[in-house]
């Protein structure tokens, strides 16, 4: 059996790194419908179903729980996307992609730990909250998530779809669509209720076409070797 080469191994990484850019969206759509389910944007303090409700506290701490696991297959699926591009990469453009992710995985690491204190802070379930802790928590966590974290997927989202358009490393409807999930990141999403799922499901499409990119290429590489 012949041995594989540095070259093979680096290009058969992006296959395992894009499965992480998969389960990267799952987990953070997971989060995002837990906490939105959880913790109620405009509910009114003392009414809000997520403060007394031992069901949705539960569910806010799943959401809670699963944040770091989608932060940490974020930073593989960075590292897919940066291999999926190759050597050829625009270093610029390599260096804000990077950077978004990096602040984009701090803000929901922040936005979380938000989320949980308010947790922590609230009395037993079934009593009413401390309304100044429980407003104070939950407009900090809603703005992190979608004033600062969406926004730097905004860039995320936008900068790789550029590096997709000039390298055509990116099939066109997906280097399109990259550009509508930004804006809707941009403009929609602070105002608009769910919107912030868009950033998951076009990280679930860009997961699944390095992987069906990684496939073809296998038995081209076996053929020529």
């Amino acid at each position: 059996m012949r041995e594989k080469g540095p070259g093979q191994q680096a290009l058969e990484t992006p296959r395992a790194a894009g499965l992480a850019g998969v389960v990267f969206a799952l987990l953070l759509a997971a989060a995002i419908v837990l906490v939105r389910l959880g913790f109620p944007e405009g509910a009114d303090t003392v009414a809000a179903p997520g403060s007394t409700d031992p069901a949705r506290r539960g569910a806010l701490r799943t959401a809670l729980a699963l944040v770091p696991f989608a932060g940490i297959f974020f930073l593989w699926f960075i590292g897919a996307v940066r291999a999926h591009v190759g050597a050829v990469e625009d270093r610029f453009l390599a260096t804000v992609l990077l950077g978004s992710g990096l602040v984009y995985t701090a803000t929901m690491f922040a936005a979380a730990a938000a989320a949980d204190a308010v947790l922590v802070v609230a009395p037993a379930a079934g009593t009413l909250p401390r309304p100044a802790a429980w407003d104070f928590g939950r407009h900090l966590a809603y703005g992190l998530m979608t004033g600062y974290a969406t926004r730097m997927a905004a860039v995320f989202v936008s900068s790789m779809s550029v590096i997709g358009h000039r390298l055509g490393v990116l099939p066109r409807p997906l280097t399109i669509l990259g550009f509508l999930t930004a804006l809707t990141l941009l403009f929609v999403s602070p105002s608009v209720p769910w919107a912030e799922l868009v950033f998951p499901a076009w990280s679930l499409l860009l997961g699944v076409h390095i992987l069906v990119t990684a496939r073809r290429r296998r038995p081209r590489r076996a053929a020529a070797g």
